[in-house]
C-alpha cells in the first residue's frame, strides 16, 4: 500500500493558491483514477482506491500547511506504511510554474510543511514531487506570494502539470522513482 499526500491549507479561502497546488494535484489523481475523497480521518480528507493495481490512500491534510506532519504521521502509523511508500506533493517557489522535480529524499528546503513532516516522522527519506509555482517577485512577502492566486496563464499551464503529476505518481508506483525522475526532472 502507498500513501499519497498533497499539501495545502483547508478552507475555501486558500483554494486556487500557490500553496495549495498539492491539494489540486490530489484532486486530479482522484479524478483520473476514480478515487472518491469520501472520508475524514487522521486529520485529513482521504480516499482509498487503486492505481494500476497498487492500493493507495490519497490524502489532503486539514491541519494547515505548517502542521502537515501531524496528519502524515497518523496516516503512516495507522496503515503501517513505511515512509519509503509515502509520496508527498507540494509547491516549490524555486521552480518555474509547472516545472516538476521528483526526489527520493531530501531536506525541507525551507518548506514549512515538509519541515514538519520530517520532524514528525523522524526522517527525510520519503519520495516527493515538487511542483513549481514560480519565484516570488522582488519586494513581495513570501507568505503573501504563496497564498496568492495563480494568473489565468499560469492556471492554463497547471492543467497539464497536474496531469503530469498524476502520471508521475503512476510511474513511481508501477516502475520506479528513477523512471519518473528521468521523465520529469527537466525544464519544460
Amino acid at each position: 500500500m502507498y500513501i499519497i499526500v498533497g499539501l495545502g491549507n483547508p478552507t475555501r479561502q486558500y483554494e486556487g493558491t500557490r500553496h495549495n497546488i498539492g491539494f489540486d494535484c490530489i484532486d486530479e489523481i482522484a479524478r483520473k483514477y476514480n478515487i472518491p475523497l469520501d472520508f475524514e480521518k487522521h486529520k485529513a480528507v482521504c480516499g482509498t482506491g487503486y492505481i494500476e493495481g497498487q492500493k493507495v490512500i490519497i490524502a489532503k491534510p486539514q491541519t494547515y500547511m505548517n502542521l502537515s506532519g501531524e496528519s502524515v504521521q497518523q496516516l503512516l502509523h495507522f496503515y503501517k506504511v513505511d515512509p519509503e511508500d509515502l509520496i508527498v506533493i507540494y509547491d516549490d517557489i524555486s521552480l518555474d510554474v509547472g516545472q516538476l522535480r521528483i526526489r527520493k529524499k531530501g531536506s525541507a528546503g525551507g518548506h514549512n510543511g515538509i519541515k514538519n513532516i520530517i520532524q514528525m516522522i523522524g526522517g527525510d527519506v520519503f519520495p516527493r514531487i515538487k511542483v513549481g509555482v514560480g519565484n516570488k517577485p522582488q519586494g513581495w512577502d513570501l507568505a503573501d506570494y504563496v497564498l496568492g492566486k495563480f494568473s489565468k496563464e499560469e492556471q492554463d499551464v497547471l492543467v497539464e502539470t497536474k496531469e503530469k503529476v498524476a502520471d508521475a505518481v503512476e510511474i513511481m508506483l508501477t516502475k520506479e522513482i528513477d523512471a519518473a525522475m528521468n521523465k520529469y526532472n527537466k525544464k519544460a
